[in-house]
């Protein structure tokens, strides 16, 4: 019934042939990155590296690399999972089907974390500078650990009921950090570490914070879940897991994991920061160097035969795509229940998540209108801007379900011609500018500083969508090289940002009339449109990470009414790269032909990617 630990889990997909050791020596210093992304991109097996240069303990990487493989890792648990997430939709589901839920009581029983005063965790005592140093990317600022399991709690109500536990970044070393008693702790707005970092410095006391890595995979789930404000955890780890979490008191007054690999234990005074970063992120470029809390290390502990799990983020898809499927098939169905009016959301994970978000919505106020027009889809829309990590969405298109029932929420090409089909730029723009976006994205005003853009469409089809540009038309100099992305839209080659700024958009949108592309509603003014027309996710991950809706859409026959933009031609996203946005990630030639020797014939790596 799950696993009690990490070596369990190991050996369990090592003895079904889902995991590879990898016995010859490997360098955590960027080698290990390169191999984990070759094999994550070809669908292979979990690694486990038994010989990391300059550590003692083993390493494990792409776990959850696959959703298959992620649905068997919780295969004892997953349909009880699911079943506590029907009775929390509708309760009454209970005394209809009774013989269903026989189980749900013994799985809740299990939620409840039970304190011990043992633990395999405290059998050793080491310190930071013994652990992996992990760097996964040439410009990283030091060595990260990238799936960390950091538990605090509410200083107002101390206990496990209000604990949180994150996966939020931290830096082992580099920057400013006093070797052996300083790590960095990175965490994004609106994260409920954040919640617990306000309440120290409203009472005038430090934080105790303990940063786990590895144990049960249910803990690293749990951890990523998008649970509401409150709701600890550690309760879901024990349902998804099968067996309740063990807590034994940490020296800083705060429970440990008792059943995790390692435990990095300390105090963060909250009125205090150090540089952190730069490290590549999950949007596909580098988080730039910014001042975030930092950890006091008191004691740092591991189990005996401790393993050290990581995983590497970049342009997606990487290895935490399979962490949102898996949180989408347990938590999709549970949408519907907290946002009235909603039917489906998707977190577009070509974008980076958080950049690009589809909905799905009722639209049923006025049914005895002639004419269909977004009404109910506005009030859907506001209210997932304020839920939780939606909230930090950028781009939030959203579509009524009555114009297409049989529409896949997950199928992005049909959504966005459904969406072209519809919208109306005059009336279907609606702007919130000067708020919070993510933490990692660039393309704002400043940081956490930017605009959001909702575009809701419904009603009949206003227009087909063109495949082809008109043979007569002419575009403004040094534009060129357009290249349909869909029908509908088109990326056109510009002028790189550097030469003239905006004032390229102004002479591009002023050069055509407003009915020059009637069946090209969207406009994409790219660095390479060569790139963006080669696959679906390379346009969605240069236009939503490298645009702010306020300051980089125009159009064709722009104009304001009523404090209302919108257009009467073709919309314009201006996606070129700005000075102000974070380098892309690149790798390292040197390490990869490294790799790629690895990789040969007669080598450890030979046929694995």
């Amino acid at each position: 019934m799950g696993y009690p630990s990490l070596a369990a889990c190991v050996a369990d997909l090592e003895r079904t042939k889902q995991l590879v050791r990898i016995d010859a020596e490997i360098d955590p210093h960027l080698e290990m990155a390169a191999i984990h992304r070759r094999v994550y991109l070809a669908k292979g097996p979990a690694l486990l590296f038994t010989r990391p240069r300059n550590t003692a303990f083993p390493m494990v990487s792409n776990l959850f690399g696959t959703l298959e493989r992620s649905q068997f890792l919780f295969r004892d648990t997953l349909e009880t999972v699911r079943k506590l997430v029907e009775l929390k939709i509708d309760p009454a589901h209970f005394a209809r089907k009774p013989f269903r839920y026989w189980n749900v009581p013994w799985a809740a029983l299990k939620m409840l974390p039970r304190k011990v005063w043992n633990a395999p965790l405290i059998a050793h005592e080491t310190t930071v500078n013994q652990l992996p140093k992990l760097k996964c990317w040439p410009a990283d600022g030091g060595s990260f650990v990238t799936l960390p399991l950091v538990y605090t709690e509410d200083p107002r109500q101390p206990g496990w009921k209000k604990s949180n536990l994150g996966m939020y970044r931290v830096q082992l070393d580099g920057n400013d950090y006093v070797a052996e008693q300083q790590v960095g702790l990175h965490y994004q707005i609106h994260r409920g570490i954040g919640v617990h970092h306000s309440a120290a410095i409203a009472n005038g006391q430090p934080l105790p914070v303990n940063i786990h890595i590895g144990g049960p995979p249910a803990l690293m789930l749990s951890a990523v879940m998008p649970l509401p404000e409150g709701l600890s955890e550690l309760t879901f780890a024990g349902a998804l897991g099968g067996r309740r979490v063990r807590l034994v008191k940490g020296p800083n007054g705060i429970p440990m994991l008792g059943d995790a690999d390692f435990c990095i234990s300390g105090l963060v005074d909250p009125s205090k920061t150090l540089p952190e970063g730069p490290f590549g992120d999950h949007l596909g470029y580098y988080a730039k160097v910014h001042p975030f809390p930092y950890l006091q290390v008191q004691k740092v502990y591991h189990r005996p035969g401790a393993i050290w799990p990581f995983t590497v983020v970049g342009r997606p898809p990487q290895e935490d795509t399979s962490f949102g499927e898996l949180i989408h098939e347990i938590t999709g169905p549970v949408i519907p229940s907290v946002l009235p009016g909603v039917k489906a959301v998707h977190a577009v994970d070509a974008s980076g998540v958080h950049p690009l978000l589809l909905a799905i919505g009722s639209e049923r106020y006025v049914p005895y209108a002639s004419e269909r027009k977004p009404q109910e889809l506005l009030t859907v829309a506001n209210a997932i801007l304020g839920q939780g990590q939606l909230s930090l969405a950028k781009y939030l298109l959203i579509i009524a379900q009555e114009d297409d029932r049989d529409l896949d929420i997950h199928d992005i090409s049909r959504f966005f011609q459904h969406l072209l089909r519809r919208v109306d730029w005059r009336r279907d723009l609606h702007f919130q500018t000067c708020t919070t976006i993510d933490t990692l994205d660039y393309s704002g005003t400043g940081f956490n500083e930017g605009s959001k853009l909702v575009i809701a469409a419904a009603g009949k089809p206003r227009r087909e969508l063109a495949t082809t540009l008109p043979s007569n038309i002419h575009l403004a100099d040094g534009f060129h090289t357009p290249r349909f992305c869909l029908p509908g839209i088109v990326a056109i080659q510009s002028p790189c940002y550097a030469a003239e700024g905006h004032a390229a958009v102004e002479r591009f949108t002023k050069h055509l009339p407003s009915d020059a592309i009637a069946g090209v509603p969207l406009i994409l003014l790219v660095d390479n449109s060569e790139f963006c027309a080669q696959h679906l996710n390379n346009w969605i991950w240069a236009v939503f990470t490298r645009s702010n809706p306020a300051t980089d859409i125009d159009g064709i026959g722009a104009s304001t009414v009523n404090k209302h933009w919108g257009c009467t031609g073709s919309l314009i996203i201006d996606a070129r790269i700005k000075p102000h946005h974070a380098p892309p990630l690149e790798d390292d030639p040197a390490i990869n032909k490294r790799v790629d020797e690895l990789a040969a014939p007669g080598r450890p790596l030979h046929g694995m990617y």
